[in-house]
């Protein structure tokens, strides 16, 4: 029906196949828009935790593994190794840990859970270059007194077999000892703080 030459028909059919079309835009902008706000199978597993088997790991040996895209250095420190570490305190910049991170059962001379392993992050915290392993106590050409432990090729910062920062170099604190928790005897849970259970 035509009023004032207006196809009223038309013009509903017009209004309604817009309002239609506009709809089912708005929901294909708006799913994986609110979608976009759940977190992604890869950022979920970037915070998840990792279970780590030690039973192989012999003493003095290191392995590497990642936890949230870091390194994470398990030692498997020897007696003599242990030893050292309370002799050397006089060069370390905080030996008691207190500017440190560290889970509260860490927070003692060895920054472990058990005295032979150490769990840490491999990364130096003056500007994040990955440290070292040098065991061997020998002169090395940064320091004639090498007693063993992890240094920064970047600039040089020292840190001796518990993590714990030399005086004197860049780097401002000890490297950080992340959270974990013994499962059984040979495997490790990194990511997550369990201190009743460890």
């Amino acid at each position: 029906m035509e009023k004032d030459g207006v196809n009223q028909e038309r013009r509903r059919f017009l209004i309604a196949t817009t309002s239609i079309a506009g709809a089912v835009g708005l929901a294909g902008a708006a799913i994986p828009f609110i979608k976009s706000w759940t977190p992604s199978e890869k950022a979920k597993a970037a915070g998840a935790s990792v279970k780590v088997n030690i039973q192989t790991l012999e003493a003095g040996q290191q392995i590497i593994v990642e936890w949230r895209g870091r390194p994470i250095f398990l030692l498997r420190r020897t007696p003599e190794m242990l030893s050292n570490l309370k002799k050397n305190i006089y060069n370390i910049l905080d030996p008691e840990s207190k500017k440190s991170v560290q889970p509260n059962n860490c927070k003692n001379t060895f920054r472990s859970i058990n005295d032979d392993l150490l769990v840490i992050t491999g990364i130096c915290t003056h500007l994040g270059c990955s440290p070292k392993y040098l065991p061997e106590i020998k002169p090395m050409p940064f320091d004639s007194k090498w007693q063993g432990g992890y240094h920064c090729p970047c600039h040089g910062s020292m840190f001796d077999l518990a993590g714990r920062v030399y005086k004197g170099v860049p780097a401002p604190t000890n490297l950080d000892v992340p959270p974990y928790y013994f499962e059984n005897n040979d495997v490790i849970v990194i990511g997550q703080a369990n201190e009743g259970l460890s």
